[in-house]
């Protein structure tokens, strides 16, 4: 998880776009601090029902439960990163975006895809490498995408989303739309370079980037301090002249709270906002990690914060949860899950004879490309 050298470039590819021309003297940004919250609107507005915060936490626990069961018994294969620990920023995240808005994710993928509405059969079927999966059955675990629903993915590569988002909120802001773009990635991935061209760029022409970095406490093995000089990754967001904060990631209000906030001020035309969510996966890097950096002792203490329990305790204080509720929805999405099971087990495999559609341009009567 080093970063890797990175060759200085020859500028041509640095220009600003004439849509967002401005003199070097207009643009005299003061990088706020990590404390620093939007400054317009000072609350967040039309928040999530609590509740169903709840429940879509519950639904993306229970989904990678199974996962981990089926992965046992050979029935997906391949790389297989769980989220469990981490709901609340999946979540949370998903809340505050529009239909419109666009999501570019990690390989931990699972929970960021079925907060987004991507129907669980689908997520299903591509982790069985079945041709009715989102991704056709060729990416997997690490690959969900899904273009109606705007999720570019699930990229296996460390902050190798990240140019892309960039890419695409100049996109939306160079074609005049009010869309967002939510880019998720780890806290490893700010020790690559990509991270540092893109807040950039992003912050240098105020593209409407929410760049959401879950901060787990470890880069695959290597923790936070043994990789980062400065770990309040919040404040070295906003050396790029970005309003930065850092949010309790175990909490799912506070980050939809967050989201809201940070996406209303980017809609606003308000620049890119960064969010350091601060958050613990309880299981190991991925299936095949045997999680020998760190202690049980810290696992444990950190399922304290386990951020369903705690929200399910706080609504029934409230009194806006009770037992049979849960008891439902655990029922409904057992069903679900088992839904998508069969609807996955019987899916076809991709043919062979399609293996390289998608991957070569077909040729004409002459040989040649169509």
């Amino acid at each position: 998880m080093t970063p890797r050298d990175r060759s200085q470039g020859n500028g041509h590819g640095s220009r600003k776009p004439s849509a967002r021309r401005t003199s070097t003297r207009e643009r005299t940004p003061t990088a706020p601090t990590a404390a620093t919250a939007p400054t317009a609107p000072t609350a967040a507005t039309n928040l999530p029902d609590p509740a169903d915060l709840l429940r879509q936490m519950m639904r993306v626990r229970r989904f990678e439960e199974k996962c981990a069961e089926l992965y046992s018994d050979t029935k997906i294969r391949g790389f297989l990163h769980l989220c469990i620990g981490e709901e609340a920023t999946a979540v949370g995240l998903m809340s505050a975006l529009a239909p419109g808005d666009a999501v570019v994710s990690t390989y931990r993928e699972h929970g960021h895809a079925l907060a987004r509405g991507i129907p669980m059969s689908s997520v299903m079927a591509e982790m069985f490498g079945k041709v009715t999966g989102c991704s056709r059955g060729r990416g997997g675990s690490m690959h969900l995408f899904d273009a109606s629903h705007r999720f570019y993915g699930g990229n296996a590569i460390v902050a190798g989303g990240l140019p892309v988002a960039v890419g695409l909120a100049l996109a939306d802001h160079m074609n005049g739309r009010s869309d967002v773009t939510a880019c998720i990635f780890g806290d490893g991935a700010m020790a690559e370079g990509e991270f540092h061209e893109s807040a950039n760029l992003a912050a240098l022409w105020k593209l409407p980037v929410l760049f959401c970095c879950e901060n787990n406490r470890y880069a695959m093995g290597t923790a936070l301090a043994r990789e980062h000089a400065q770990t309040d990754l919040a404040t070295r967001a906003a050396s790029y002249g970005m309003v930065a904060w850092a949010v309790d990631g175990m909490d799912v209000e506070a980050v939809a709270e967050a989201m809201r906030r940070a996406v209303d001020q980017i809609r606003g035309g308000g620049g890119p906002c960064f969010l350091e969510l601060r958050t613990y996966r309880f299981r190991a890097h991925s299936m095949y990690d045997p999680d020998r950096y760190r202690e049980k002792s810290e696992i444990e203490q950190w399922k304290q914060s386990d951020p369903i329990p705690a929200l399910s305790g706080r609504l029934q204080s409230r009194g806006t949860l009770t037992d049979a509720d849960v008891n439902r929805w655990e029922a409904e999405i057992e069903a679900e899950i088992e839904a998508a099971i069969t609807f996955a087990e019987k899916a076809e495999l991709e043919p062979v004879a399609d293996l390289t559609r998608y991957v070569t341009s077909p040729a004409d009567s002459e040989g040649g490309p169509t």
